[in-house]
């Protein structure tokens, strides 16, 4: 059964808020982030992409970054604007989009659970990302950025949230993109219920934050090395996460760019797909958007096309190899463009569905060679490759809304 406990955070006094909570690292680049915040002082993104505090021609993962970041953590504690709040206790985050309603219950989630297979991985990590996420945590000694688990959703738990709900909120804003977000503290009574609803649950699932998780172990496992007292209690032996019951659930696509197409020409590139795809050049990007498995749109030279995968090319009883992005990593982006692994090509990036297929043709009219609208992963998927143990590639799944950042912070000291 899962392990879950209350937080001690430091969280935002109520009237700042909306001006704290920021999109969390990885959905903006550092231009983005740095105009998103360049009237905000209070943004979390001063602390999440801490870049935008430094020179502009800085690497993001330089070590004056993650120093940065722990500066600007801190500053935010001494001046009031994120107070620490009283031992455990679990919280309430609804989020609203597009009318879609989605309640996670906010818990320190155990290191030990995922070492244990308990929380269930489901997708490679990049190595790059998982080093950056080691040394922010690390610097800061904090998770500044929930891990997004989902679990088998169970009435008794979706009852008491709905009654806790009902209640005065903690916080209750709309972000600049239109998202709703609003959190309730639970009184002692209701956590010790939330507790013992989760010791019947027997495990959980990684929906949105691999390289966080992956960061947590890795921190702790430093921790534990250097603490001759270790007891396994100590906050370094938990993580900053979100419960959601998977029924709830939305995933969006998650598409590919490439930056070249390995020396060949448009035609030769055709050709060589045609073995594995039915190509169809289409009018537009709505029509060439995937509405099913198997069918994908690409972008090139200006003009869309319609991918269809051709039967028998691609394993449908393995759950890895049937899905859409591995069938286009085995079927064309290894074969034909020779993307190595995923973990670590720089050849290619991921785009996350909510931009839209605009920012495809955006990239690709930029300079880039060619990009893949893929349809979503389900959240069923996820489960059933979770369950055989198997992983999917990375960037297969897309989540919205995303969780904001700076709503609660978990000292790991």
């Amino acid at each position: 059964m899962v392990k879950v406990k209350g937080l001690e955070p430091y969280r935002p006094k109520e009237e700042l808020a909306k001006q704290i909570a920021s999109k969390p690292y990885d959905v903006l680049n550092s231009e983005e982030a740095r105009q998103a915040a360049q009237d905000n002082p209070y943004s979390f993104l001063h602390v999440v992409k801490s870049e935008i505090d430094l020179q502009k021609n800085i690497s993001p993962y330089d070590e004056k970054v993650y120093q940065k970041a722990a500066d600007n953590l801190q500053k935010m504690k001494d001046e009031g604007w994120l107070y620490k709040d009283k031992p455990e206790t679990f919280y309430i985050y609804r989020q609203i989009m597009d009318g879609h309603e989605q309640y996670g219950i906010v818990v320190a989630a155990s290191v030990d659970d995922y070492v244990d297979g308990k929380i269930k991985k489901n997708e490679k990590t990049r190595e790059k990302k998982e080093k950056d996420r080691i040394n922010h945590v690390k610097t800061t000694n904090a998770h500044t950025g929930p891990v997004f688990l989902t679990y088998n959703g169970q009435d008794k738990i979706n009852n008491l949230v709905a009654e806790i709900a009902q209640s005065k909120p903690d916080y209750d804003f709309v972000a600049e993109d239109g998202i709703q977000h609003t959190v309730w503290s639970t009184s002692e009574a209701e956590s010790a219920k939330i507790k013992d609803y989760f010791d019947e649950v027997p495990h959980t699932y990684i929906a949105d934050g691999h390289h966080r998780s992956k960061a947590a172990y890795e921190v702790r496992k430093m921790r534990k090395e250097e603490n001759p007292d270790h007891t396994g209690e100590e906050e370094y032996n938990y993580f900053l996460s979100v419960l959601f019951p998977h029924q709830q659930l939305e995933i969006l696509d998650y598409n590919r760019v490439v930056q070249d197409l390995n020396g060949l020409s448009k035609d030769d590139f055709l050709d060589k797909i045609e073995k594995n795809f039915e190509i169809e050049p289409v009018p537009d990007k709505k029509t060439a958007k995937p509405k099913e498995r198997n069918h994908m749109g690409m972008y090139i030279d200006g003009e869309w096309y319609s991918l269809r995968v051709k039967k028998g090319s691609f394993d449908d009883n393995d759950p890895v190899k049937r899905l859409d992005v591995q069938i286009l990593m085995d079927n064309l982006l290894s074969p034909v463009l020779e993307i190595g692994s995923p973990r670590t090509d720089d050849r290619i990036d991921f785009v996350g569905g909510i931009r839209g297929l605009e920012e495809l043709e955006k990239r690709v009219d930029s300079g880039e060679a060619v990009a893949f609208a893929m349809y979503p992963t389900s959240i069923e998927e996820v489960m059933d490759i979770a369950d055989a143990g198997k992983l999917m590639p990375p960037k297969s799944t897309w989540f919205e809304p995303k969780l904001r950042s700076g709503l609660f912070v978990h000292d790991i000291d």
